[in-house]
């Protein structure tokens, strides 16, 4: 699925980035930026997808940073805490932070909110066991 998702970004005239963003230290997964508020799909030590605009956890719930790997992904999931929905959510840490759909213009209680369109790339092309890099 990623290469398909490179190769439709080279035909219609996208650029492909010949690596992974700056900072970036990843060879398979995901990486984002937490100062631009941006995420990317890595392939191969290559940005595959994005960057992408993405939101983070507010003040008091800031999103950890650092290398963590995907754990687990629930297609359609609810926040018992927060009582809100979560879907395409791909959870990389064991305090149950994830990427998933959600408002990219409100903070979150930790996890990384992204488009619709966004968390189906994520949610389909991050598999259990690889890499999340979250920078500064």
């Amino acid at each position: 699925m990623r290469v398909l998702i490179a190769t439709v970004l080279l035909i219609l005239g996208f650029a492909v980035p010949a690596q992974a963003q700056a900072g970036c230290t990843v060879y398979n997964g995901a990486c984002l930026e937490k100062h631009s508020n941006k995420a990317w799909l890595v392939f191969n030590g290559k940005t595959s997808y994005g960057p992408v605009t993405i939101s983070h956890g507010k003040p008091g719930y800031e999103t950890p940073v650092g290398m963590f790997s995907v754990l687990r992904k629930v297609k359609n999931d609810w926040s018992v805490p927060y009582n809100g929905p979560m879907p395409n959510a791909v959870y990389f840490t064991t305090t149950g932070i994830a990427f998933h759909q959600g408002d990219t213009a409100v903070q979150s209680h930790g996890c990384i909110r992204m488009s619709m369109d966004a968390s189906l790339v994520f949610y389909d092309n991050l598999m259990v066991g690889e890499q999340v890099q979250v920078l500064p």
